[in-house]
């Protein structure tokens, strides 16, 4: 494992730590997690602050919730909410990575037009197709994740049925990556769903096979900060699953995780100090 990973942004060369993490900017009203909700600009700046102070590597601006059930925001109002936070957002965060959470297009390029830094795009191109040519436009690194159906169709039985699960996720990315190199797009960040269209099961099988996805030669990105496959084994709300959280970040990490993406970022940096203490010993 090396220690850093270097990306082309917008023609600079970015070197970001190997593990890193990044915290999440969550504007929309309907989350899954209550307490991550921001209503107004002094709670976005407050937790922005927050995040630099403990020492995130990227911030992830989003303004659609993709929680199950969740039904998709008009894009009009989501470029809206997304332009007045980033630019409130990078006036404190001068040169902090920001990444953008959307499926649309034409959100990310108003974004990226703007100087956001990467995409976050768990729909994987699939709901706007154009994304991918957004990207290659802009030369920035972008952030696929593996979802079936939509958020709000993806818990659906038929969405959970794999002939099997690591090697269907593994097939489906790595057709996504060649799609992505045919069009000029090198700076790929894999994502495997965890909660999406995937069983309680599914997301720990995924996660003790995480090391599998090393095959795919792209920085692995984990998305389960505080979600249902920590609180509904633990019978507990996500209010109290910081410790089940950070529990499940050190067994990612152990099995190569690259990226944290976290509503936490002092713990979870904290986890990433833990685990390369314990790398850097010698067997």
């Amino acid at each position: 494992m090396t220690d850093s990973v270097l990306f082309n942004i917008h023609g600079r060369l970015v070197k970001l730590p190997n593990p890193c993490v990044m915290g999440i900017i969550n504007l929309s009203q309907d989350s899954f997690y209550s307490k991550s909700i921001l209503r107004n600009e002094k709670e976005i700046l407050d937790k922005v602050s927050q995040y630099l102070e403990e020492g995130v590597d990227i911030i992830d601006l989003g303004a659609a919730s993709t929680r199950p059930g969740s039904q998709y925001i008009d894009q009009l109002e989501e470029t809206k909410q997304l332009v007045k936070a980033y630019e409130l957002i990078r006036r404190v965060a001068k040169n902090s990575i920001i990444s953008i959470d959307t499926m649309n297009s034409n959100s990310a390029e108003e974004l990226l037009s703007k100087g956001a830094d990467m995409i976050n795009d768990v729909s994987f191109a699939e709901r706007d197709p154009r994304m991918l040519e957004v990207i290659a436009k802009y030369n920035i690194p972008y952030i696929g994740m593996h979802m079936r159906g939509t958020p709000e169709t993806m818990q659906n039985e038929e969405n959970l049925k794999y002939s099997d699960l690591v090697s269907d996720v593994i097939q489906y990315i790595s057709k996504k990556k060649y799609e992505l190199l045919s069009k000029g797009i090198h700076q790929l960040i894999i994502d495997p769903g965890f909660g999406f269209s995937k069983s309680l099961e599914q997301n720990y099988e995924l996660l003790k096979k995480l090391k599998s996805f090393q095959i795919l030669d792209c920085p692995i990105l984990i998305g389960i900060s505080r979600k249902s496959m920590i609180t509904k084994v633990l019978h507990i709300n996500n209010e109290e699953s910081l410790n089940g959280t950070s529990s499940v970040h050190m067994i990612a990490l152990l099995n190569g995780a690259n990226i944290l993406r976290v509503h936490d970022v002092k713990e979870a940096k904290q986890c990433v100090k833990l685990y390369l203490k314990y790398k850097s010993v010698s067997s």
